[in-house]
């Protein structure tokens, strides 16, 4: 269960569309999975991105797979999603 997903949204920073289905792809496998979390990469950048996957995150439907985000605070351009599986 100590297993974690990455994803690097730098090769698709320009496609909403694509970002949506690399998130979604992330949190199938790690449902399928069971993983105790997922690293996002938005980068650092002017923001957008990141703010991009913030909001994806804070859809009701997303909001209910995970239990809680960590900003990771040496690295700006990171996100990790924890899950809790019961």
């Amino acid at each position: 269960m100590a297993s974690k997903i990455k994803v690097d949204l730098h090769p698709i920073y320009n496609s909403s569309k694509a970002i949506d289905t690399a998130l979604n792809d992330a949190f199938a496998e790690a449902e399928r999975i069971k993983a105790a979390s997922i690293e996002i990469i938005p980068g650092k950048g002017s923001g957008q991105l990141k703010k991009h996957v913030i909001r994806y995150l804070e859809q009701k439907e997303v909001k209910a797979k995970y239990h809680r985000i960590e900003k990771d605070s040496d690295n700006f351009g990171r996100l990790f999603v924890h899950f809790k599986w019961k």
